[in-house]
């Protein structure tokens, strides 16, 4: 799965294994800056911002589905979150749901938490449709991973009852 997790954009004058290296280094060393950010309780629109000026230089080769882009879009939809930002949050993890149900095991959790994530911000942002089926493949997950019978269920079982 790593050339998956890896995947370069398909362009018509591809990037060379040098400027991919050179990427990757961006990447890593963008990682880290936004760590260090974090620690340092960086402004939340400062932190946004790494994300986003992040993931468009990284965007000019790598595919959305490339780990380093991952884990910027799952750092900026955090931050999204932190500020109440409903509709960027939603729209980092609409990016984010496919390729981590690609590379992630069937019944991964980390595939559960932004099934729910993204059903949560559906339904907080009316989106009642989109919502129940996101829910519901939290569910589906969750009932493989932790049993039918788990508090973590019914509590998800009766968010969608309230709804």
């Amino acid at each position: 799965q790593d050339k998956d997790k890896l995947e370069i954009r398909k362009l018509n004058d591809p990037p060379s294994a040098e400027e991919v290296r050179d990427m990757i280094k961006y990447a890593r060393n963008m990682i880290e800056e936004f760590r260090r950010a974090k620690r340092y309780k960086y402004i939340l629109f400062e932190l946004l911002e790494i994300c986003e000026l992040s993931l468009d230089k990284m965007g000019a080769v790598f595919e959305d589905s490339n780990v380093y882009m991952l884990h910027m879009m799952y750092q900026a939809m955090g931050v999204c979150l932190y500020m109440q930002d409903w509709e960027g949050a939603l729209r980092y993890g609409q990016k984010i749901i496919r390729p981590y149900s690609k590379h992630y095991p069937a019944y991964s959790l980390n595939v559960a938490s932004m099934w729910l994530k993204l059903g949560r911000l559906y339904m907080a942002l009316e989106n009642r449709t989109a919502g129940v089926k996101a829910l519901k493949s939290a569910i589906a997950i969750m009932e493989v991973a932790h049993g039918k019978d788990h508090p973590y269920i019914s509590e998800i079982k009766k968010e969608l009852e309230d709804h």
